[in-house]
């Protein structure tokens, strides 16, 4: 894929790890520039070490409303334009609900829901200007099946996953396509809430995605013709269900 996303501008939000790392050298691969979103303010560092002038670091804490509110200016003002949005930073609350600490299903709900929201609602006008733009939301499997085990988390992606299908339908004839990318299982540090014996099976079982199989699916879905929107894509290890 090396140069299909040259000389376009990316921002990828929840960059430091996880999918949001692997999209991002993916990305960079393509030959896109990538505005990194985070709080871990070494682990950009550490990306700017290893990709140069490509990484554009910027850290920022999503659930601070005020400094939520400042991607899109910081944006434009160290890159100049933005292409794609790449809206990833998550958390994850599993269990029981009576279980649930209401703080973190607090946080959760901000996080995956109120901070797309908000980062998508910022974009849009830029996009809608230039009258090109992608917008991928990192979903989940959870949004399409009402996962017993994990209520609150589950209860956030049918939220954003309706959020996304209805927005892009209000701002396809602007030129610009919105999609969720919706993996089951990955191995990132969202699974550190899992019961042990749970992830013990699903790695043993080989029913768990690495993050560069999403990122891949993430490249796929930037890299159609402009005629084409993928809008939704529901991604799984083939043992997920045995």
């Amino acid at each position: 894929m090396a140069g299909e996303l040259e000389g376009k501008v990316a921002v990828v939000t929840g960059a430091a790890s996880g999918i949001g790392l692997a999209s991002t050298k993916a990305m960079l691969a393509a030959g896109a520039r990538v505005v990194t979103v985070d709080r871990d303010g070494a682990a950009l560092k550490a990306l700017c070490s290893a990709h140069g002038d490509a990484v554009i670091p910027l850290v920022i804490d999503l659930l601070d409303p005020t400094d939520c509110a400042t991607l899109l200016p910081r944006v434009l003002q160290s890159a100049g334009q933005l292409d794609i949005l790449h809206a990833n930073a998550g958390a994850y609350v599993g269990g029981d609900l009576v279980d649930a600490d209401s703080t973190a299903i607090d946080r959760m709900l901000n996080l995956n829901i109120n901070v797309v929201m908000k980062n998508v609602h910022d974009v849009l006008p830029h996009m809608i200007e230039r009258r090109t733009g992608d917008v991928i939301v990192t979903s989940s499997l959870a949004a399409h099946f009402p996962t017993p085990w994990e209520p609150v988390y589950a209860s956030s992606k049918w939220a954003i996953n309706c959020f996304v299908q209805t927005v892009r339908r209000q701002v396809y004839k602007h030129g610009i396509r919105v999609g969720s990318v919706s993996p089951g299982p990955v191995i990132t540090a969202l699974l550190a809430d899992w019961p042990p014996e749970k992830l013990k099976e699903a790695r043993d079982s080989g029913s768990l995605l690495e993050a560069g199989e999403v990122a891949d699916v993430v490249m796929f879905m930037l890299t159609r013709p402009r005629s084409m929107t993928i809008r939704d894509v529901v991604v799984l290890p083939t043992n997920f269900d045995l």
